[in-house]
């Protein structure tokens, strides 16, 4: 015979608030008869009742559909007897076509007046005369159990014997009134279940009970018959009770939060607080299972914490996705997977260290598919909320710039609030992505560098836009730009590498405007040089006190700036030097040749020790302008070659225009026609003769290429000077020539 599909819960036969139909004197007769024969449907019905007033209002369809299918099934076995006889047929008859919930009264209603034969009404009795339907409802379970076992058997004996043939409509009321209590029985346990995790709770002793029951269930029927009767089939309890479990898990865990649900569209504040009370709503049902659940069911070995730990799992994964639908924005899809991943994901989640959600590892509390689409949603949203949390940095440091407010110095540096505010943007999302994964939190570091790469370019053209470009606002953003391509490089290698190209950039510009800044402020000063009232005045001391003044403001810049800073300014000055000394607008002849050779010297001399003093390491420019000074004023002329090499071995940039050499059958041009020719702009400084100059500039020429052909890098190495000087040729330098 068919086996009965696995019990999930228990009927709930009769509400106290049910009308009870009125019954006609035959009906009513017919029934007392029958009742006095043996207590059937209509006594199981009413003390069955008590047990459902207990369980009203938690009852689902599920269970309200027990009596329907244990009807079918018990009059699909009586069909199905072994001679096929024709004493079933009446059975046939009782059953209405499509199976009316109404078949167990009219199974009742067609039972003969006559008594069975061999059993009375004692049977469903024990001997203190409770009916198993009040044992049940007293929850009495092992009682009723092992009442129904002896009625079961008994029953089977008459199948066996054929006995049941005198009589099947009898026999067919008494195995459906076995069959009703063992879904009583069924649904008292579902009812246990429910209750025990209730405000009041369930005792142990009525816990142990029902895993004994259970186990008493699966002993008495191991296996189903052979000839698939109804009779003896296991009822598969344990899987009724773990369904039970499950059903209660899901129950308390969508009433958790259930009053504040709308809050969680509003925003993340009702989404956080709707997922605080469902962890504590977990938390305290789970410690109470391993805590009092689990000991009253261990003694039977039932695996109550397995069973619960697996039902609320699988609720909380339920609920979860649900949430995950209608999430919306940044923060709420950042508060589901944190909580996913770090406050249920927790070995601490159950508040005791002795308390651990899992022994071995359960489902993924979110489908991969479901993680993955939170993930892109929640990157997809971080995006914009980073480049808008950019512009928020950008609006702050234009108020400030607006405000005409100079940059504060903190431990000697200019300081702008720039780097901290990127550097806590970017370390706060980074830190948030990785508390969720290792994936995200990549995700999360690209999305910040390639905003950081659109935001640097921005900002550099705001400011260079604005009032604020001074020494010390250029300063604090060099420092700024500094510490980001150093930190941020330095905490995350390899995200960050495409960022360091725009830092330096931005980096440059605003050195390169700082030295402007400078430029036009003494470049005019330099217009007095070698003049014939420079030999008199010290116009000098000017222009190095305005160089002092800028280059306090260095000392506030970061060192490795700041000195490659404070070494530009001193080239510039020095080349700026040796260019009106190579254009010179008056000529020296004798004594004044002489002043001005010494006071070149003393010139060098100033500009040297204030460099030196302000930390310049650029000790190479020191022989520039000396070398130059000694061939103006050497009066002993085989010496001019001597500081000719001294100055061109000292600085292979130096040019000079061969092709101005008519005699030359190598003449090739080394350098740009009419823009370098340094040495003779110097010799131009000196009327030494044709024979002589022609000499000097031979060796000179000598001279430039060996250094090529050695392949000199230190041009290439950031040592340019005369390279930058642009000298035009004057007709002293053609009579020089000649």
């Amino acid at each position: 015979m068919p086996s009965p599909q696995a019990v999930t819960s228990g009927p709930e036969l009769h509400s106290p608030k049910e009308p009870v139909e009125p019954q006609t004197p035959e009906r009513g007769t017919r029934r007392a008869s029958s009742g006095d024969a043996w207590p059937g449907l209509g006594t199981f019905r009413r003390a069955f009742s008590r047990t459902s007033q207990r369980a009203s209002g938690r009852t689902s369809e599920e269970e309200l559909g027990l009596l329907r299918r244990s009807s079918r099934f018990l009059l699909r076995s009586l069909r199905r007897a072994p001679d096929d006889s024709p004493a079933a047929d009446p059975c046939q008859d009782t059953a209405a076509p499509g199976h009316s919930p109404e078949v167990p009264s009219r199974v009742m209603d067609g039972v003969s007046q006559q008594r069975p034969t061999g059993m009375g009404p004692e049977e469903l009795e024990t001997e203190a005369g409770k009916s198993v339907a009040d044992l049940i409802a007293e929850r009495q379970l092992l009682a009723a159990f092992k009442q129904l076992q002896r009625l079961e058997a008994r029953l089977v004996e008459e199948k066996v014997s054929h006995t049941f043939e005198q009589n099947p409509t009898g026999f067919a009321r008494r195995a459906m009134d076995v069959c009703l209590h063992y879904d009583g029985l069924a649904a008292e346990i579902a009812a246990i279940v429910h209750e025990t995790l209730g405000p009041d709770g369930v005792d142990a002793a009525m816990l142990a009970e029902l895993a004994q029951v259970v186990r008493a269930e699966e002993e008495a029927h191991p296996m189903s018959p052979a000839d698939g009767d109804f009779l003896c089939t296991p009822r598969r309890w344990r899987q009724h009770w773990e369904d039970a479990v499950r059903r209660s898990a899901q129950r308390r865990v969508q009433q958790a939060g259930a009053g504040e649900a709308p809050r969680a569209a509003e925003g993340a504040s009702g989404l956080a607080q709707l997922l605080a009370e469902l962890g504590s709503l977990i938390r305290c049902d789970l410690r109470k299972v391993q805590l009092e659940v689990q000991p009253a069911y261990a003694a039977a070995g039932f695996p109550a914490w397995e069973a619960y730990l697996r039902a609320y799992h699988s609720a909380v994964a339920q609920r979860l996705q649900e949430l995950a639908r209608d999430a919306r924005g940044c923060e709420q899809l950042y508060i589901l997977l944190d909580w996913a991943a770090n406050v249920y994901g927790s070995p601490n989640f159950l508040g005791a260290p002795d308390l651990t959600l899992s022994t071995e590892p359960l489902p993924a509390l979110l489908a991969p598919e479901v993680w993955a689409r939170l993930e892109s949603d929640y990157t997809s949203f971080l995006e914009t909320k980073i480049v808008s949390c950019f512009d928020s940095i950008l609006q702050l440091e234009q108020s400030r710039w607006a405000a005409a407010k100079a940059p504060d110095v903190l431990q000697g540096r200019y300081h702008t609030p720039l780097s901290i505010d990127v550097h806590m943007l970017v370390a706060e999302h980074v830190k948030a992505a990785g508390a969720i994964s290792a994936e995200l939190e990549a995700t999360t570091l690209r999305i910040c560098a390639r905003a950081l790469g659109l935001f640097v370019p921005r900002f550099e053209k705001a400011f260079l836009e604005s009032e604020a470009v001074n020494e010390p606002h250029l300063g604090a953003n060099i420092n700024a730009c500094e510490e980001l391509r150093t930190c941020l490089l330095a905490r995350f290698p390899g995200t960050f590498v495409e960022l360091e190209k725009p830092l330096v950039a931005a980096t440059c510009i605003f050195q390169k405007r700082l030295l402007q800044g400078l430029q036009c402020d003494v470049q005019p000063l330099f217009r007095t040089l070698c003049t014939k009232v420079w030999l008199t005045q010290d116009t000098l001391q000017l222009l190095m006190d305005k160089v002092v003044a800028f280059a306090r403001h260095l000392e506030h810049v970061a060192p490795p700036l700041g000195q490659e800073t404070l070494q530009e300014v001193h080239r510039y000055v020095v080349r700026e030097y040796l260019a009106q000394a190579l254009r010179p607008r008056e000529r020296f002849q004798g004594d004044e040749r002489m002043a001005g050779s010494q006071k070149m010297g003393l010139d060098a001399q100033a500009i040297s020790n204030t460099f030196q003093g302000l930390g310049s390491e650029a000790t190479w420019l020191g022989q520039a302008i000396p070398c130059v000074a000694d061939i103006l004023g050497e009066t002993y002329k085989d010496n001019i070659q001597l500081h000719l090499e001294r100055l061109i071995r000292s600085y292979p940039d130096i040019r000079f225009a061969p092709h101005l050499f008519p005699w030359r059958s190598d003449r090739r041009p080394s350098g740009p026609r009419f823009g370098r020719d340094h040495v003779l702009a110097i010799l131009t400084l000196r009327r030494l003769g044709r024979r002589r100059n022609r000499s000097l500039l031979q060796h000179a020429q000598d001279l430039l290429k060996a250094a090529a052909r050695a392949g000199s890098s230190e041009t290439s190495g950031g040592r340019v000077l005369f390279e930058e000087i642009e000298v035009s040729t004057s007709v002293d330098m053609l009579i020089t020539c000649i």
